[in-house]
């Protein structure tokens, strides 16, 4: 049983450390033997775990967006009708946008998913789905087919203004497209 919790103590570790090095270095900026010692683990527990860089990747993006799968609803129990407006504030926000380790993933990892294999192309747009298809809950229009429309912009309107903000080195510019895109993605969904 010891054996057991340990060994999903070490998987769990080196998923949270991969999905912390990959949104902040990228794919390509972070190599194996950093994720396992990131981790407290060796480069074999980390290969005996996750396979390979690309099965780190995979287990990093699925729990980067299980975690916006759980935020979703989040707000919109806790704000209600204005639960858009409050999450538009929060990710475009300076310390979310600031803080690339702990970063949501569908901005840090979209760039990196268009290389990865089928397999996790796959899970990202299944993930991304159902994203869309929470925040579609509650929006207004005629068919759930106008909703789901509405919930793809509000998502891109924030990701794009989210990735250009974070790729800007003026922090005043990057306000100014921060600004610019929250009534841009509110009036989206309205």
């Amino acid at each position: 049983m010891k054996q057991q919790l340990r060994k999903a103590e070490t998987h769990n570790a080196l998923v949270s450390a991969s999905s912390r090095a990959f949104r902040k270095q990228g794919y390509s900026g972070v190599g194996v033997d950093a994720i396992a010692k990131a981790a407290g683990a060796t480069s074999g527990a980390f290969y005996a775990h996750l396979g390979s860089k690309d099965g780190a990747f995979h287990a990093a993006l699925e729990l980067g967006l299980n975690e916006v799968l759980e935020t979703v609803p989040d707000y919109q129990k806790r704000h209600g009708k204005d639960w858009p407006e409050a999450f538009a504030h929060y990710y475009l926000g300076a310390t979310h946008r600031k803080d690339l380790a702990c970063g949501c993933a569908m901005t840090a990892m979209s760039p990196d998913v268009v290389r990865a294999p089928e397999e996790t192309r796959a899970l990202y747009d299944q993930k991304m789905s159902e994203i869309a298809n929470l925040i579609s809950h509650g929006l207004s229009g005629a068919s759930d087919q106008e909703r789901i429309t509405k919930a793809w912009a509000f998502l891109s309107i924030l990701i794009g203004a989210l990735t250009t903000a974070r790729a800007m080195s003026d922090e005043k510019l990057a306000e100014k497209v921060t600004k610019a895109a929250i009534p841009a993605a509110l009036g989206a969904i309205s």
